[in-house]
């Protein structure tokens, strides 16, 4: 029986080409939710040069291994194409075509298909062909240059911003519009071009209006939501640890100074001339405590106050363990699926497929027989060249 949970994507059908980055990441997304995800690894083919039992964007997925430089293996994917509702790749522009799994291919086999593209510059452009990473996409958009102190180089969101947030999110969005759209217009497909800069550049449309209109400098630093405001911003405390302030509003700005014990010598926050002196006031006073001593200060407060944690101290925040943000299974912690949904949540069901594993159980389930023949003798065992994908693990 199909392990695809009750989540609100329960009885979708999606086929992942894999790849690494943003690709497993929008796939994991929709397994999370109750999709039946099929991943498509190939023989030595991409990974994130961990151990696969510990890839967390592979969870809830199955595997088969299929060789796509073979017509057999073409012919494999083309049948699972056939039968699913999605199917998303990450190469480059043009390889999935010269594959053979392209879009005409695929949807010419299955007219109601949702064809997600992603990619880290675009399917057209003058970049198009070339590789790239989440730090250079940021970069060309804008947003790589609102991040980091004023006085220096702009600092590097991990992956996130562009890979996850600009490029899987966006990719999902654009496949559950699409799959709507297919299921209320008789059942017409459509490609979905999901491109890291185009998502990245999405997510700054706030910034750009306040650019307009004349409330956000362009310049680092310098603005309310950029650190440039001495009341919104992190601060080391006496251990070497951090606090987050957000002390945007008023009311929760003299909440914060009357618990930090600055009220009556703090500088007023609407004289943009004492921010330096106001910075230094409030830089001062966290030194004189640990980031636990201030965290206890802080606690059920209105003052838009939380202490830096690290990844592993994440989950045993009581907030977070309380809502179960974070969950155990199969012996690693792991954000839980998210949003939730009050009548169909998603879950945990399965550990990160392990390459190939689950082709006897995909064959039955999507009846695709010919998942069950053997690779052929010189199937390669070594990575593929990576030009035959898109660069964007970050």
């Amino acid at each position: 029986m199909t392990e695809s949970g009750n989540g609100p994507l329960s009885g979708v059908r999606v086929v992942e080409l894999a790849g690494i980055g943003p690709g497993p990441f929008a796939a994991m997304l929709l397994a999370d939710l109750g999709a039946d995800v099929v991943r498509v690894d190939r023989p030595g083919g991409p990974g994130l040069g961990i151990d696969p039992a510990r890839d967390i964007t592979n969870r809830n997925k199955r595997s088969v291994l299929v060789d796509l430089k073979s017509p057999d293996g073409v012919a494999q994917v083309l049948e699972l194409a056939g039968r699913a509702d999605v199917l998303i790749e990450g190469y480059r522009p043009g390889v999935a075509e010269r594959l053979g799994v392209g879009p005409e291919e695929c949807l010419a086999r299955n007219p109601r298909l949702v064809y997600g593209r992603m990619t880290g510059w675009g399917q057209q452009g003058p970049l198009a062909d070339t590789a790239g990473h989440d730090i250079g996409y940021i970069a060309l958009t804008g947003a790589l240059s609102m991040i980091g102190p004023s006085d220096g180089p702009p600092a590097i969101p991990a992956n996130l911003l562009g890979d996850y947030a600009g490029g899987s999110l966006y990719l999902v969005i654009g496949v559950l519009a699409a799959l709507q759209h297919a299921r209320t217009d008789g059942g017409t497909g459509q490609v979905v071009d999901a491109a890291i800069v185009d998502g990245t550049a999405h997510l700054t449309a706030m910034i750009h209006g306040m650019l307009a209109a004349g409330g956000w400098q362009d310049r680092r630093g310098a603005n309310l939501l950029d650190g440039g405001a001495p009341f919104y911003g992190t601060y080391e405390t006496a251990d070497g640890g951090y606090m987050a302030v957000g002390a945007l509003e008023q009311r929760f700005y003299g909440e914060f100074i009357r618990l930090l014990g600055i009220a009556q010598e703090a500088p007023s926050r609407d004289d943009l001339a004492a921010w330096g002196e106001l910075r230094t006031t409030i830089a001062a006073r966290f030194m004189t405590r640990s980031r636990e001593e201030w965290t206890a200060v802080f606690a059920d407060s209105d003052a838009c106050v939380a202490p830096v944690l690290s990844l592993r101290e994440a989950p045993r925040h009581p907030h977070l363990a309380a809502r179960g943000t974070f969950v155990e299974h199969s012996g690693l912690t792991q954000p839980a699926p998210a949003p939730r949904f009050s009548r169909t949540p998603g879950a945990v069901r399965r550990p990160p497929a392990q390459p190939g594993a689950d082709a006897a159980e995909i064959a039955r389930d999507w009846q695709v027989p010919g998942l069950l023949a053997p690779l052929p003798a010189d199937a390669p065992t070594a990575a593929p060249d990576r030009t035959a994908q898109k660069d964007t693990a970050g």
